[in-house]
């Protein structure tokens, strides 16, 4: 009974250790969260007001990159590109996070974009401002806060799974968590202390993300 105890501590004495791995899951997160918002963005752009070839690309990449799982990217990324240009892990798992966001925030955005009455652009028009005028000063603006809490869903889900990045050797929390899991002999409670740490950052993104929709939101623009 004292080994387990002693065990068990040595668990907990290794939470500064897990915690220097949240850096880096953070880290994972945030870089993937920026390329997948901007590129999702710009699909989503494509897909509305593109024209054929633009909106065809949009609508193949949105299908192509949601049927594939997030594993397999990670490695074709990692292996694949390994044969063509030298990849990092690091930034095999950046990327793939944030081809694999894009394809879902692609269609959070082109929702957005399409949830607002056409009336809008219409008038903009009327009121003599060219067609990217209207989009970037009038459909933009509300669009994107109509998506917020979509978004803040699609980070959470982004944040889980930067959790992948273990495959690859990087020493993320996860990573982390095994190593502390093989040591200890405690996987049990290595892994529920692992998740407690992603509950929190979970819950406390999705809070600061509540506390901006709510500064942002425009009474009457919500159906």
């Amino acid at each position: 009974m004292g080994l387990i105890s002693d065990k068990a501590f040595d668990v907990l004495r290794s939470i500064p250790y897990l915690l220097k791995g949240v850096g880096i899951t953070l880290e994972i997160t945030v870089i993937a969260l920026m390329l997948g918002t901007i590129a999702g963005l710009f699909l989503a752009l494509c897909r509305v007001y593109g024209g054929s070839f633009l909106h065809n690309f949009a609508v193949v990449y949105s299908r192509i990159i949601r049927s594939l799982p997030l594993l397999v990217i990670v490695f074709m990324l990692y292996f694949l590109g390994s044969e063509i240009i030298n990849i990092p892990a690091f930034w095999a798992a950046v990327l793939a996070l944030a081809m694999h966001t894009s394809a879902y925030q692609l269609e959070i955005f082109r929702g957005a974009i399409q949830s607002i009455n056409k009336g809008q652009m219409e008038a903009a028009l009327a009121l003599g401002m060219s067609k990217y005028q209207s989009i970037f000063a009038v459909i933009l603006p509300q669009s994107l806060r109509r998506a917020i809490p979509y978004w803040a869903n699609e980070a959470t889900i982004v944040l889980k799974d930067s959790a992948m990045a273990y495959v690859l050797g990087i020493t993320e929390l996860m990573r982390r968590s095994e190593y502390v899991s093989a040591r200890t002999a405690q996987p049990m409670l290595t892994y529920i202390v692992s998740g407690l740490i992603y509950l929190i950052m979970t819950y406390a993104f999705t809070k600061s993300m509540a506390k901006v929709e709510s500064k942002v939101r425009i009474p009457g623009l919500e159906r």
